[in-house]
């Protein structure tokens, strides 16, 4: 099933998977309408579902004009259905969705925030949670919800794909470098960031083995992470709280 990944807006991506099988196509998140509707049209897809993570504006403004040229059921989770765009299905954590997703829990950024797992593609769709060398901000959530969030995708497979909702990973990076990632891994991704950039490549995709070595908020958990976030002794909760306030203040 490829998926194809869509620049949107400034920085923000969406994702169409495509069944070839069964000529299904999902879209998950709807940033802004004329990139997803190029990709529609050129690969001559029909949309068969859209799939929202959370409610943010850049996630969802692209739904109505994409809907009206290319109408398709929506999904979302029913704990945020009053901030929602109108929904035709609303889903719960742990739900099995059309299409193979897998609803994950991953309040933080915000409180109705989920994620989407395809087992059977080896990927996740994480939007504003485990972003690529990074997480996102926490506007409504805490710290604590946070961490949970990232601990339950830390438990997938390390092969795992994570597909985030913007490209911040040069800034992650560079923020990241401060608190010990693998010396190996992050000489690596420097190197290869400016070549995709040149190349016009996307960032996103990385594996979650890649992440444990290189994203701060799944290695809080180590000594040399807590030390150089000023808070040697800490346990990996408050770790990530510390790193984080770094990150806003940043």
């Amino acid at each position: 099933m490829p998926i194809e990944i869509i620049r949107c807006l400034e920085d923000n991506y969406a994702y169409l998977l495509h069944d070839e099988a069964t000529g299904e196509t999902t879209l998950i998140d709807a940033p802004e309408a004329a990139p997803i509707l190029a990709v529609l049209r050129d690969k001559g897809w029909t949309l068969t579902r859209v799939l929202i993570t959370h409610h943010h504006w850049d996630h969802v403004e692209g739904l109505s004009a994409i809907l009206n040229a290319a109408p398709a059921p929506v999904f979302g989770a029913r704990a945020d259905a009053h901030r929602l765009p109108p929904l035709d299905h609303a889903f719960a954590p742990g739900d099995r969705l059309p299409g193979g997703a897998e609803v994950l829990d991953a309040p933080g950024h915000t409180l109705g925030h989920v994620a989407f797992h395809f087992p059977a593609l080896r990927a996740v769709f994480t939007a504003d949670s485990l972003m690529t060398h990074g997480c996102g901000r926490l506007f409504e959530g805490t710290a604590d919800q946070m961490f949970d969030t990232l601990a339950r995708l830390d438990a997938l497979p390390a092969d795992t794909r994570i597909y985030s909702g913007h490209d911040y990973a040069r800034a992650n990076l560079a923020f990241a470098a401060r608190f010990a990632p693998d010396p190996a891994a992050l000489a690596a991704r420097q190197a290869e960031l400016p070549v995709l950039a040149e190349q016009g490549r996307p960032t996103t995709g990385t594996t979650l083995a890649s992440e444990r070595l290189l994203n701060p908020y799944l290695r809080c958990d180590l000594p040399q992470v807590a030390a150089a976030a000023g808070l040697p002794g800490a346990d990996a909760r408050a770790v990530l709280a510390e790193i984080r306030r770094q990150k806003d203040a940043a």
